[in-house]
């Protein structure tokens, strides 16, 4: 394959070459100056392309179409080189395996970071913008169970769960990767560019949209497909039945990917769309990553080297005080009041100890002054 970028990139602005058709030309020419070269009747050969495609490339490159596209291409590679990035092709090396075997990959990515072979055994944790403490909560764990495994996370850099989810694989110190619906020069939402920007240092940023794209409410249901093509599995975390997160299930089990769903709390009608996954048998129960693994196991296990279990960190070396707080925590958030009654502290004594904790992190501290085990 000879594959220059710069040609690639002007003949998607062909008008009427979108991505499959992209694709197929390229694939079948083999040369992307090859395709700009080619006759009509060259290219009614390749399949999928009619005759009024085939006119549409000719055309382009009769007319000033193709001076006007390459100059705007020209402007994109300026800006791509800006901001440290690249172009990865659907025929380079590096691009996605997962990605290539959905049925509409994207012809090409802009990227800052990298991808590697371990992304291959990606699981994607997508959810709400707008969690509760307890949605937030379980991401954190799951993301930072199946990170500290070795297992990349993949989500969208959105507010809410998918930050949560980015986060937590950092501070576990694994890989994460991004998967944005705007350019990868545009940051959304705007207080994510210090994330943006760690994730790009210990994974990738990633789009299929041109630089500078707004990122428009259309872009996101594309954006989707591609979270759940790059993974093995996507995590949903709660979501409305109509939220974004509900499409990623759903271009998941059209790409014939597992999904597992987090179930939310009965009285969270907002949120109730892993509960109806669950339901309709469109996803997995998920009640820890130990479901995770029994069911993606078998595909996980080059990566996980026959390891089943994961092994639980022993608490670290506790006083007196803090080991009846700490045992008296769960992961389920309570309050002070009831978390020092139970403990048998006062609660200035409960907070002093609960303080301690935190530093050696054995405990979080939730909103509204509730803490959970970590």
């Amino acid at each position: 394959m000879n594959i220059d970028v710069h040609d690639l990139l002007t003949l998607s602005e062909i008008p009427g070459i979108g991505p499959n058709r992209l694709r197929l030309l390229v694939s079948h020419f083999k040369d992307t100056r090859a395709v700009s070269e080619a006759s009509a009747k060259e290219l009614i050969a390749v399949e999928g392309i009619e005759r009024k495609t085939a006119l549409s490339v000719v055309n382009f490159y009769r007319d000033s179409g193709a001076a006007l596209a390459k100059r705007h291409v020209d402007a994109q590679l300026s800006r791509l080189n800006k901001v440290d990035g690249r172009v990865i092709t659907f025929w380079d090396k590096e691009y996605p395996a997962n990605l290539k075997r959905i049925y509409d990959p994207p012809p090409f990515l802009f990227i800052r970071g990298s991808f590697l072979e371990i992304d291959n055994y990606s699981i994607a944790i997508v959810g709400t913008r707008t969690p509760s403490p307890y949605g937030t909560q379980l991401t954190e764990r799951f993301s930072s169970e199946l990170a500290k495994l070795g297992i990349p996370i993949i989500s969208g850099l959105a507010r809410g769960i998918d930050s949560s989810a980015h986060n937590a694989a950092l501070r576990a110190g694994s890989r994460t990767v991004a998967i944005i619906g705007s350019g990868i020069d545009v940051v959304y939402p705007p207080e994510n560019k210090h994330l943006l920007e760690r994730v790009i240092q210990q994974g990738a940023v990633a789009s299929e949209f041109v630089m500078g794209a707004k990122p428009d409410a259309g872009n996101f249901p594309r954006r989707n497909r591609i979270i759940s093509g790059m993974a093995l599995g996507t995590v949903i975390v709660e979501t409305g039945i109509d939220g974004g997160a509900m499409i990623t299930a759903a271009t998941a089990l059209d790409q014939n990917r597992d999904v597992f769903a987090i179930p939310s709390a009965i009285s969270e009608k907002r949120k109730s769309g892993t509960n109806l996954l669950i339901k309709e048998g469109k996803a997995a129960l998920a009640e820890s990553v130990e479901d995770i693994l029994t069911e993606l196991g078998p595909r996980l296990k080059p990566l996980l080297k026959d390891k089943q279990k994961i092994e639980a960190e022993p608490p670290p070396d506790l006083t007196l005080f803090e080991r009846r707080l700490y045992d008296a925590l769960t992961d389920d958030p309570i309050h002070i009041d009831a978390l020092a009654d139970r403990a048998g502290l006062s609660t200035s004594d409960a907070l002093v100890q609960l303080l301690s904790l935190e530093f050696k992190g054995a405990v979080k501290q939730m909103r509204g002054k509730n803490f959970v085990k970590v």
